[in-house]
C-alpha cells in the first residue's frame, strides 16, 4: 500500500503569515489561506507555537480595554501565560 502524504506549504504554522495583524489591530486569516486544506491545523500550530502567546496577550488586553475584565484578572491571566512560557523554555 502506497501512502501519499500531503506536503504542507512553507507558511505552515507561521503566525505572521497565516494570522497577521491587520491595520485595525485585529488578527485575521488572509483570503489566500481560506481554500487551503491545511488551514485549521496550520492555525492551531501557529497559535500553540512560541509566538502564540502574543495572540493570547492581545485577547486579554482587548478584554481589559473593553471593560470585560478587571485589572487583577488581566494581571493574573498574563502572569499565568508568562509562567507557562517560562516552564516550556525550561523543559526545552
Amino acid at each position: 500500500m502506497i501512502k501519499t502524504e500531503k506536503k504542507c506549504p512553507d507558511c505552515f504554522g507561521d503566525l505572521e503569515a497565516v494570522f497577521p495583524k491587520e491595520t485595525d489591530g485585529l488578527r485575521n486569516t488572509p483570503e489566500t489561506c481560506l481554500p487551503c486544506p491545511h488551514k485549521t491545523p496550520c492555525l492551531r500550530t501557529a497559535v500553540s507555537g512560541p509566538e502564540g502567546h502574543k495572540v493570547r496577550h492581545e485577547m486579554i488586553d482587548r478584554a481589559y480595554d473593553s471593560g470585560q475584565m478587571t485589572f487583577w484578572e488581566r494581571w493574573s491571566k498574563r502572569k499565568e501565560i508568562d509562567r507557562k512560557i517560562r516552564q516550556k523554555k525550561k523543559t526545552d
